[in-house]
């Protein structure tokens, strides 16, 4: 009977090693401490967190309009030297940029890939062509032209002379 007794006193809430009543474990668990510390996060650390974001975010997002800006340009400055490429393949077949002397047909500036690729931030077009010169220009239409007040619209002429209309010099933009 003994070791009955002893065996139930080690098995009773409260006795042995470890063991801990369910109103005590609670207690011991459930102090004020310990609410404060798990509750989450205070509005002020969330406000702390929400400013540091808005502030990176200032910085970035002009940063990456402008690498955009600059991207769309090369695009369109690549785009042009393809189609100085058209009007020097055109010379050298027809021995004229502005017309086939056989049919008196007139050049035009061809739908070439690049054209396609860019057609959403620039336009393309070929306002001075005689026999011996011509220009080649491009145009920021939509978004772009909004954004690339520096340099506006690029040229290019057979002489290779690069042009802009934009605020900035060539050298800030070609």
């Amino acid at each position: 009977m003994e070791w009955i007794m002893s065996v139930n006193r080690r098995s009773a809430p409260g006795f042995g090693r470890g063991e801990v009543s369910a109103s005590q474990g609670f207690d011991r668990w459930r102090t004020p401490d310990r609410l404060r510390s798990s509750a989450g996060f205070t509005l002020i650390e969330l406000m702390i967190v929400v400013a540091i974001i808005a502030i990176l975010t200032a910085i970035a997002y002009p940063a990456y309009t402008s690498y955009i800006t600059k991207t769309h340009r090369v695009a369109a400055e690549g785009c042009l030297s393809e189609y100085a490429n058209y009007m020097e393949r055109y010379y050298t077949t027809y021995l004229r940029y502005d017309k086939d002397p056989v049919t008196s047909t007139n050049n035009a500036l061809p739908a070439l890939d690049c054209k396609k690729q860019t057609a959403a931030n620039y336009s393309y077009d070929l306002p001075a062509v005689s026999a011996t010169a011509y220009t080649v220009e491009a145009t920021p239409i939509n978004a772009q032209l909004a954004r690339d007040t520096l340099c506006g619209t690029l040229s290019l002429d057979q002489k290779g002379q690069r042009y802009v209309n934009g605020s900035g010099t060539v050298d800030q933009c070609w």
